[in-house]
């Protein structure tokens, strides 16, 4: 619906207040569409920097927020790991239901479900923070590891190819 004059001028103050394209868009009750397209026809432009610096925080946020959750995932793990370990010294904890009701036990010894499912939960606590850390990491050092073992591979290959004697005149 196009604006009428009135809707005009006020689009124009509230942009000469320095207020964004959504703020101007509640305070008239119009669309975020029909702000812009507005704005564009009289010439006024917003500035995007508060935009780039409050997506900026979000990302440094949600990155934030993984690092957390790597160090939860890393600490559930070991968690995992000391309660198998704890069999080692008859201290693994075994809970069963019996026809007396639950009974809990130590145990010097890993039950083999048990351990399947605690290794399970350990490997799969494992790949979500490696998972997770990827999404944080530095994308050239992984492609300058990659290109370093390839040419490992590649100078071994070759090296491979003489017999792996040696090639110097001496002997």
């Amino acid at each position: 619906m196009p604006f009428n004059d009135e809707e005009i001028e006020e689009l124009k103050r509230l942009h000469t207040e320095g207020l964004g394209r959504n703020a101007i868009a509640r305070e008239m009750g119009r669309s975020l569409r029909g702000v812009s397209v507005h704005a564009e026809r009289l010439g006024l432009t917003f500035d995007r920097t508060m935009t780039a610096v409050a997506t900026q925080a979000k990302v440094t946020d949600a990155k934030a927020r993984r690092a957390a959750i790597v160090q939860r995932l890393y600490a559930r793990t070991e968690r995992l790991l000391d309660q198998l370990e704890g069999a080692d010294d008859g201290r693994f904890k075994f809970t069963t239901s019996t026809v007396n009701g639950i009974e809990t036990e130590s145990l010097d010894h890993v039950p083999g479900q048990e351990e399947k499912a605690l290794s399970g939960a350990i490997t799969q606590y494992m790949n979500q923070a490696v998972k997770l850390e990827q999404l944080d990491g530095d994308p050239g050092v992984e492609a300058a590891r990659s290109m370093l073992g390839s040419l490992a591979e590649g100078l071994n290959k070759l090296a491979g190819l003489d017999g792996g004697g040696d090639d110097s005149e001496e002997g």
